[in-house]
């Protein structure tokens, strides 16, 4: 990417967590990949859905979902419009039918993305995933990506498996600008 993201920023939780954010450019030349590399290319190990104070939703595809980018709009889901599937606005929509203010279009798409990385009170970190906003600060989604203390079916593990990181120190590369091997908190602990 040729855009420099700004550096990591941190904020403690209301449980005494953190959570660092590593920002993507919220652009259309950078989210149109990006999404369409966690769906079409990693859709099998990854959950996603909004994750709020007092509701995560988990949700997963079961087969290779359909990824598809229109008049502003990712696309993705399986089979038709009446199967599952998610909308969401990452580039700039023309509507046809309506006349919508500068401002309403504004605050529906995607504004800020980030790669964040959650740690316990305890100082361990505990999750690694992807979080988009909209215009008004509202979250869109979070993607949770594969994490070495939980196994493929999302259950903990004693012993982590620090490979389960691959997805994450890549992406975070591609589309963060972050080396691999720039960042020690992702090693072996």
């Amino acid at each position: 990417m040729t855009a420099v993201a700004p550096a990591r920023t941190s904020a403690t939780n209301p449980d005494g967590s953190t959570t660092e954010h590593f920002d993507v450019p919220a652009t259309e030349e950078t989210l149109v990949p990006l999404v369409r590399a966690l769906f079409a290319d990693h859709w099998d190990v990854i959950t996603y859905g909004p994750r709020v104070p007092g509701a995560v939703f988990e949700l997963r595809f079961s087969a290779k979902p359909r990824v598809d980018y229109a008049n502003g709009y990712m696309t993705v889901g399986e089979g038709g419009e009446a199967l599952s599937h998610f909308h969401m606005c990452i580039g700039e929509h023309r509507p046809s039918a309506r006349v919508l203010s500068a401002d309403v279009l504004t605050s529906r798409r995607c504004a800020r993305a980030a790669f964040y990385r959650d740690r316990a009170s305890t100082g361990r970190a505990s999750s690694w995933g992807l979080r988009f906003w909209n215009g008004q600060g509202d979250q869109m989604m979070t993607v949770l990506l594969p994490n070495p203390w939980l196994d493929s079916e999302r259950r903990r593990v004693t012993v982590p498996d620090w490979s389960r990181l691959a997805l994450w120190l890549d992406l975070r590369a591609r589309f963060a600008g972050i080396a691999r091997d720039a960042d020690p908190e992702d090693a072996p602990q």
